[in-house]
């Protein structure tokens, strides 16, 4: 069963598509990237035109995004949940059951501490996925271990 993880952004929204089973296996990790200065709406829409490409491409059977958990900064906040709607709505029109996972438990599932930093978390994802180097960007790696979190929820 393939699963698409998310991690959502603005500038750069992580997605990694695992392959479950007794081992999972990396299908395809990268991110949408869009321009600083263009236009809040230019820059959904491409985020939304590239989840449909990747989803159509990989058929995954679910979704597995990281919730939102921001304390400080308001505006990135703001921006990252408009993000985030776009692909509540995508994986909607494409009829996938989302899950949704805090940064803590994501973090607490692949590496088995709640507050693992970003090295920590690159290595496992590496690790569980049997591959020669850490998944790049950060964002694509975060991606991934949602994936691999809901993976973990999974009963064969």
């Amino acid at each position: 069963m393939r699963i698409l993880g998310i991690d959502p952004g603005t500038g750069l929204m992580g997605f990694g598509i695992i392959e479950t089973g007794q081992k999972p296996k990396l299908v395809d990790a990268g991110v949408i990237r869009t321009k600083v200065h263009q236009a809040e709406s230019e820059r959904l829409h491409i985020i939304y035109d590239g989840l449909h490409e990747i989803i159509k491409e990989t058929q995954p059977a679910m979704v597995s995004v990281e919730k939102l958990f921001f304390a400080r900064n308001v505006t990135t906040a703001m921006s990252v949940a408009q993000a985030r709607g776009i692909v509540l709505l995508v994986a909607q029109q494409h009829g996938l059951p989302i899950h949704e996972y805090t940064p803590m438990q994501i973090k607490q599932s692949v590496t088995g501490y709640g507050k693992a930093d970003k090295k920590q978390m690159q290595e496992m994802v590496r690790l569980l996925l049997n591959l020669k180097e850490a998944p790049k960007p950060d964002d694509a790696a975060d991606a991934l271990a949602a994936a691999l979190t809901h993976a973990a929820t999974i009963k064969y």
